[in-house]
């Protein structure tokens, strides 16, 4: 049986992702260059989630929880700074740079967190209750 454990488990792990997309974003929030060392600004990455959990062996709980459907980025968010002495400039003199927010970003993680921390405390009360159930039966 797919129970509230595993709804909240498939919570946590989603805002896990949803955190370790958004500790990407700031890291790269000024990386302008790519793997090969070429002019091409970090893009940054969304989280996109869907209900139910595709990975379940119960086909009731695919109906259940929730799963990361795709990391998506976002192809736009690029801000240009002028810099004419910068080599990575463009002929104009601008500087392609990624479009990510640091208070925009840290507001999402302080979200995810607390999204974490709400299924955590769901999973704890559902234990309560089934060791309070489990103690009536006994």
């Amino acid at each position: 049986m797919y129970g509230v454990l595993d709804i909240s488990t498939s919570g946590m792990i989603a805002q896990r992702t949803r955190m370790a997309v958004i500790s990407a974003n700031i890291a790269n929030a000024n990386t302008i260059l790519d793997s090969q060392g070429n002019a091409n600004p970090y893009k940054k990455r969304i989280v996109h989630f869907e209900p139910g959990d595709p990975s379940s062996s119960d086909p009731a709980g695919r109906s259940m929880g929730v799963h990361v459907s795709e990391i998506g980025r976002d192809e736009h968010a690029v801000r240009y700074q002028y810099e004419p002495g910068n080599p990575y400039a463009n002929k104009d003199g601008y500087v392609a740079y990624p479009d990510i927010s640091p208070e925009i970003e840290q507001i999402n993680a302080m979200t995810a967190a607390r999204a974490y921390e709400a299924n955590v405390v769901a999973a704890e009360t559902t234990k309560t209750m089934m060791a309070q159930a489990l103690r009536l039966i006994a």
